[in-house]
């Protein structure tokens, strides 16, 4: 039997994080060494002698946090929105001088949100217009979710390689924003609702017909698999990857 995974969690106390620590808990594989919340020494992760961080926090603490696991040899997995262009860039510059490490930046760990996108993704070519919809409960902080800014951008890119022109839309007067934000050239709506966890709808239309490819996450339980799937596999993917995809065998 192979070595159990040593594991620390940063943000082990939010609802992500309790999620998380007893999925790790719960596997025979993995071993849980170190829960942090905010203002815990990182020092402690080392002490503890993990291996790999999940970095389940706020998006002001996620990458001084990354960070902190690359340069100390630790293959991270996060789960925290917030990475723009200067911090991936800011991280990649890091990995590069720690090659060995895998950093896995998971906008959802739902493995039927990350094939959902997928399918999005491939289906956007086909169809004249597209549109996002994503709903969340009204504690979220960001908008629009991670996972609707990476479906939009595979989108976004899927069309550009299939040469497909932007959506339709005659809208000339939208003093509201009531079209939504424009992510990569798709309209993506976002809704804030109490009793909800985590939704996407992706409209697809043509001539006479539309396809809706929706997901649901009813519970935060839903994301644990994806979590455990990037604890395994972060070690086997040096550097850094963005979506979980990229360690799902979808034939891309």
């Amino acid at each position: 039997m192979s070595t159990p995974i040593n594991v620390a969690i940063l943000g082990a106390r939010g609802r992500m994080g309790a999620a998380a620590v007893k999925a790790v808990s719960d596997a025979p594989d993995l071993n849980l060494v170190a829960q942090l919340g905010r203002g815990d020494d990182l020092q402690a992760i080392l002490d503890a002698g993990a291996t790999h961080v999940v970095d389940l926090t706020v998006p002001d603490q996620s990458e001084e946090n990354v960070l902190f696991a690359v340069r100390n040899g630790l293959h991270a997995v996060v789960g925290t929105t917030g990475w723009d262009e200067a911090k991936l860039e800011r991280l990649r510059a890091e990995l590069a001088q720690h090659p060995e490490v895998g950093v896995l930046i998971a906008p959802n760990f739902a493995l039927g949100s990350v094939l959902a996108t997928a399918f999005a993704a491939r289906a956007a070519k086909y169809f004249e217009s597209v549109e996002i919809v994503e709903l969340h409960h009204p504690n979220k902080v960001d908008a629009p979710s991670g996972t609707a800014v990476r479906t939009a951008e595979l989108i976004g890119a899927a069309r550009r390689e299939a040469g497909v022109p932007a959506s339709p839309d005659a809208t000339t007067s939208d003093p509201d924003g009531a079209r939504g934000a424009v992510v990569d050239g798709v309209h993506v709506h976002a809704v804030r609702l109490r009793g909800l966890v985590a939704h996407q709808e992706v409209l697809l239309g043509g001539e006479g017909e539309q396809l809706t490819i929706r997901h649901d996450s009813y519970d935060r339980v839903s994301f644990m698999p994806g979590v455990l799937l990037g604890l395994r596999e972060a070690a086997n993917h040096p550097g850094l990857t963005h979506g979980l995809d990229g360690y799902l065998e979808l034939g891309q």
